[in-house]
């Protein structure tokens, strides 16, 4: 993936978000936390991948990857927020989880070690478990990407009809 490219669009939404709701002089680490936990909530809410007591299926791909999508903006920003934004590659590794519902797991763990101690190891650490579950998710690197971009406009979009 292009993260430099990315990078630069979430902080140009970033900018544009924050001007808009008088925001620039505001810390929004924690909120942006937990808005990534949230839409992670979401993500999960999509795979059912926990709901053992279900027989539904998955919501379909394309609507899993929009939520997926959304926890990339949130990552980004919070890299962003913590001066991280020049980070050239995030690998996704052969160390995954078990399983979706583990992965996931991982991924929420990491976010809590990411907030605690705002270090770019944490940082890497908890993109590369997101990634995973990208991976783990059936996304390729381009897919992720496309949608990135799909979506940033969307959120542009929003922002200009009072979202």
């Amino acid at each position: 993936m292009k993260y430099q490219q990315l990078f630069q669009m979430q902080k140009e939404l970033d900018r544009h978000i924050e001007t808009n709701h008088q925001l620039q002089d505001v810390d929004l680490f924690e909120r942006k936390v937990l808005a990534l936990l949230v839409e992670l909530g979401e993500l999960a809410n999509e795979t059912r991948c926990f709901k053992f007591w279900s027989l539904k299926p998955s919501s379909p791909q394309e609507t899993v990857l929009e939520e997926f999508v959304d926890g990339i903006h949130f990552m980004l920003s919070l890299g962003i927020e913590c001066g991280f934004s020049q980070e050239e590659e995030f690998a996704i590794t052969l160390d995954k989880a078990e399983s979706v519902t583990g992965q996931f797991l991982s991924v929420y763990n990491g976010i809590g070690y990411f907030r605690t101690s705002r270090s770019l190891e944490h940082y890497k650490e908890l993109f590369t478990a997101y990634l995973n579950l990208g991976e783990m998710l059936g996304f390729t690197p381009s897919e992720i990407e496309k949608a990135y971009i799909e979506k940033n406009e969307v959120n542009y979009k929003r922002q200009a009809e009072g979202y």
